[in-house]
């Protein structure tokens, strides 16, 4: 007869442990099937569980989350700072500052390399300039050679802060996007009486605002690398709160609201919450419950991350207006992309038709129930190239 199975030493203790009781089973170990329901008969935790009788509950076990460390020597590689470089640089071959950097290419990767390994690199500074889309938004351009130190950093640290993340964050993650936010709200949707009313809401100047020192506490609870966490330091320090432009600016102000969508779900309990970049929605079935919520919010978000909620929040029902999100107006019947997308892409049409831009705003039109719009703009767009050459016809006729 075959000699029964029985489990190491050490699992015995390790169950032992987990189970806080001393087994009376003798068949406990010789079978890893074996569950002491036997003993819980005559106990009033949950039968089937080798819990400590009477605790009506199963020991929480305690894990400590393990920081990450000795990841820096791989920043400064000279094969990561190659591929860095290429990421850097796809799509932008033509820019005036990737061609002055390949005049000498190997030499400046090699003087970056020296850099990063001797901790003697420094942020450069910024070229800022402004943008209207369609309010002021200062923007922070460096030179090539600090874009290809933070997509280096970010080949090995991409994959740490997307774990982090949860689920409701869709702004500048791969794989997410204004369009993955579109279909998560339509999902929520389909849940009627669950998102009758919307509590609308952003963050007042919030990449401006974000606190370094906060910032950096928080990337030490991940990283336990001293010279990781120098240079996220210099390049945190090189401008007030986070410089929009940056490559790793968009990672540390996902990273930066992370504890906060952490909260959301998992003490206050809300059950459909968007947020793209500081743009959130929460919908739920309640007008008061979210007037309170949103209260709880501002709290948070002032004492834990000194940030400030706009004061023009909105709690609506979505049957009167619908929710302007992420380019579109939802309803629970349709969907419809935001007024100033349709009026730049009527504009475009009637003044200078371009390929990229028509392809680009056909796309945004596919994601909404926007089937008349488009051939009401690509109809009356024909109808006047027509009589454009109609008339350069007749002044020819004519000359």
């Amino acid at each position: 007869m075959a000699e029964s199975f029985r489990l190491p030493a050490f699992v015995q203790r390790l169950r032992l442990r987990q189970l806080e009781f001393e087994p009376q089973c003798p068949h406990l170990f010789s079978n890893p099937q074996c569950r002491p329901c036997h003993l819980a008969k005559n106990h009033s935790y949950k039968k089937g569980f080798g819990t400590r009788p009477g605790s009506g509950r199963r020991p929480q076990i305690q894990r400590r989350m393990k920081r990450i460390g000795n990841i820096y020597p791989e920043i400064c590689s000279v094969e990561n700072l190659l591929l860095a470089d290429q990421r850097a640089r796809k799509g932008k071959h033509n820019q005036a500052s990737i061609k002055q950097f390949d005049k000498n290419h190997p030499a400046n990767i090699m003087a970056l390399h020296g850099e990063l390994v001797n901790k003697t690199y420094k942020t450069s500074k910024y070229y800022i300039f402004p943008i209207y889309e369609p309010k002021k938004r200062d923007i922070h351009r460096l030179p090539y050679k600090d874009r290809i130190a933070q997509h280096a950093a970010l080949v090995h640290l991409e994959a740490v802060f997307v774990a982090k993340f949860t689920a409701d964050s869709y702004s500048c993650i791969k794989g997410k996007g204004v369009h993955a936010a579109n279909k998560a709200v339509k999902r929520a949707f389909k849940d009627i009486p669950g998102t009758t009313y919307c509590l609308q809401m952003d963050i007042r100047k919030f990449y401006p605002s974000v606190d370094h020192d906060i910032l950096k506490q928080l990337l030490r609870r991940i990283f336990k690398d001293p010279d990781l966490l120098l240079f996220l330091d210099g390049i945190i320090d090189s401008a007030d709160g986070l410089p929009i432009g940056n490559y790793l600016s968009q990672y540390l102000a996902n990273f930066y609201l992370t504890g906060f969508d952490h909260w959301l779900k998992e003490v206050k309990k809300v059950k459909y919450y968007f947020r793209y970049a500081d743009d959130m929605v929460i919908l739920a079935d309640d007008k008061q419950y979210l007037h309170d919520l949103r209260n709880d919010i501002r709290q948070y978000l002032d004492e834990k991350l000194k940030l400030t909620l706009k004061s023009n929040y909105q709690v609506f029902p979505v049957a009167a207006r619908g929710i302007d999100f992420v380019g579109y107006v939802f309803f629970h019947t349709h969907t419809r992309v935001r007024k100033t997308i349709k009026q730049r892409y009527a504009r475009m049409m009637k003044k200078r038709r371009k390929p990229a831009s028509i392809a680009s705003y056909n796309g945004w039109l596919k994601h909404g129930n926007c089937k008349n719009l488009r051939k009401t703009l690509t109809r009356e767009n024909i109808s006047r190239t027509r009589n454009r050459r109609r008339q350069k016809a007749l002044h020819r006729r004519k000359a």
